[in-house]
């Protein structure tokens, strides 16, 4: 009786290549389309005020 090896791990190591290549190219247009969404920007000027008792002087 003889054994066999089953071995694909050239097979494996291109799949995974284009899989990892496939993903990279898929999250690179999600950030381009997403770039390209004009998002509104707040019309409210945000000011708040510290009083100066929170600060510290350091020396």
């Amino acid at each position: 009786m003889q054994f066999t090896r089953n071995s694909r791990t050239s097979k494996s190591f291109i799949g995974l290549i284009v899989k990892i290549g496939l993903l990279s190219i898929i999250i690179l247009f999600i950030v381009f389309f997403l770039n390209q969404i004009d998002f509104p920007s707040p019309k409210k000027n945000i000011e708040k005020i510290v009083p100066n008792e929170n600060f510290k002087v350091v020396k």
